[in-house]
């Protein structure tokens, strides 16, 4: 069995969703802890007129000191979600495909302010049903590991009995090859090469958020995502 890990990023990039493709389960990190900085946890890129258009979810940070991902909350900010769906709108009004997701878009960034986790995983979800990826979601917090890393991507591996993990290549200096072949787990790195598909708004960019693919490409994003996850060697489900 083919386990892969990722943190439980906002609107994930292609790259997310890929590496789903080539796994049977994949664990959302979300029992680790929350960048101090800016992250792909509460922000992602889209494209407009003027380039690269933010989206920022706002979250509570100050005085709260270290948290965890999931204990992270969104705030009440009704100003950040009408700029957020009018941004939207503007920037993809005459993309193919942007009415087929705009709806769910404007109801998941409208439901009462909760945890980031649950943003994101509904989001991650609705993606992973849209493309129809046969992968099982895990959250690394019901698994019931206490450990950090180089250990923790074992102990995940060790409890959901895999044979292989995936990880990107840039993870490889965070993980340890001696414990995967102690517990008879091969390690597998490979490389994301973002795939050159039809955009709005000028030259190409590379590595926005999915939901471009989406928007510009619609159904034929599973395609294209397929391509990149098979079309290299390496460990196939």
């Amino acid at each position: 069995m083919i386990v892969s890990a990722y943190q439980p990023y906002f609107a994930p990039f292609p790259g997310f969703f890929s590496k789903a493709f080539r796994s049977d389960t994949l664990v959302l990190m979300d029992a680790v802890q929350f960048p101090r900085g800016t992250t792909w946890l509460s922000r992602n890129r889209f494209k407009n007129d003027q380039g690269t258009l933010w989206l920022t979810v706002p979250v509570w940070k100050k005085g709260l000191g270290l948290q965890k991902i999931n204990e992270v909350r969104v705030c009440p900010d009704g100003r950040w979600l009408r700029k957020s769906i009018f941004s939207l709108r503007h920037a993809y009004a005459n993309a193919p495909y942007f009415e087929d997701h705009r709806f769910f878009l404007e109801d998941v960034l409208s439901v009462p302010p909760g945890r980031l986790i649950d943003l994101n995983l509904r989001i991650i979800q609705y993606i992973v049903d849209y493309l129809q990826i046969p992968v099982r979601i895990e959250l690394l917090s019901d698994l019931g590991i206490r450990t950090k890393e180089p250990r923790l991507s074992v102990e995940v591996c060790r409890q959901l009995g895999a044979t292989h993990f995936l990880a990107q290549r840039g993870a490889g200096k965070y993980l340890d090859r001696v414990l995967f072949d102690e517990a008879g787990i091969k390690l597998v790195l490979f490389n994301f090469r973002p795939p050159v598909y039809p955009q709005l708004w000028g030259p190409f960019v590379p590595n926005l958020s999915v939901f471009d693919m989406l928007f510009n490409c619609g159904p034929a994003t599973r395609n294209i995502l397929e391509m990149t996850a098979f079309g290299e060697k390496g460990v196939s489900r």
